[in-house]
């Protein structure tokens, strides 16, 4: 089903890998498309060769299913596609592994999931609608009994087998995607025996001892200009110490 021995994208190896015919054949995926290819075959083949027949009182051949052309026709119609459609995913299966885009594997696995899980429904369709023209079928003796009870038991195979290849593609979808989208590298974890991460180590620091400046004194000698004179709490008067007001 998928590639298990390497890295791998959408259920194949990387581009660049050599094919292995071998590896490639045992894969279920390859089985299982074979035996698709087969029962198709068988489906279509049987009908084409046995399942039309005449009446003694007529030349016109009819379906062997109740005389339904229809049935006949569509079990033809879906035989013949999916007996083409079988070798064309088997061709792609093949070419997967040397696709270098992963956007053109996505879309090889989608059509291979969509085109899968049409027909296993389109089986179904056939497996009953041929199952429930021969059950009205009335005049047997002519008609070719192990043809269409062939014809019918492997259009119920095919229903399973399309099924199969449904479920293969959808897990190679589903992986792929995830493969793509979560991202594969891994962050290195830090150094737990370290102080500090190696990108923001400190530099080596030297202290260095600090000598404030000092100043001089101000010469005591100057006089103060600005020195205040002491206080006093009774100034004396200048002059003359009373005051006598003048007469009018």
């Amino acid at each position: 089903m998928e590639e298990t021995g390497g890295a791998s994208a959408y259920g194949a190896s990387l581009a660049g890998g050599g094919f292995d015919f071998y590896k490639f054949i045992r894969q279920p995926q390859t089985i299982v498309r074979i035996l698709s290819w087969i029962f198709a075959l068988v489906v279509f083949a049987t009908i084409t060769t046995e399942g039309y027949i005449n009446s003694v009182h007529s030349s016109e051949v009819k379906c062997i299913f109740n005389h339904n052309d229809s049935a006949c026709h569509y079990a033809i119609g879906i035989g013949v596609i999916a007996f083409l459609a079988c070798v064309a995913f088997l061709v792609l299966d093949v070419y997967l592994p040397f696709m270098s885009n992963a956007q053109e594997r996505k879309y090889a696995v989608m059509a291979d999931l969509g085109f899968s899980g049409a027909w296993c429904f389109l089986w179904m369709v056939c497996f009953c609608l041929l199952a429930s023209q021969w059950t009205k079928t009335l005049d047997v003796t002519a008609v070719p009994k192990d043809a269409a009870r062939a014809t019918v038991a492997f259009s119920f195979f095919s229903i399973a087998t399309w099924g199969i290849l449904a479920y293969f593609a959808f897990i190679r979808f589903r992986r792929g995607v995830n493969q793509v989208t979560i991202p594969t590298y891994t962050e290195q974890p830090p150094d737990q025996h370290t102080p500090y991460p190696p990108t923001y180590a400190p530099t080596s620091y030297n202290p260095t001892t600090y000598t404030p400046t000092t100043y001089n004194s101000y010469p005591s000698s100057v006089p103060d200009m600005h020195k205040q004179p002491p206080f006093t709490p009774n100034p004396q008067a200048q002059g003359n110490a009373e005051y006598l007001p003048p007469n009018y």
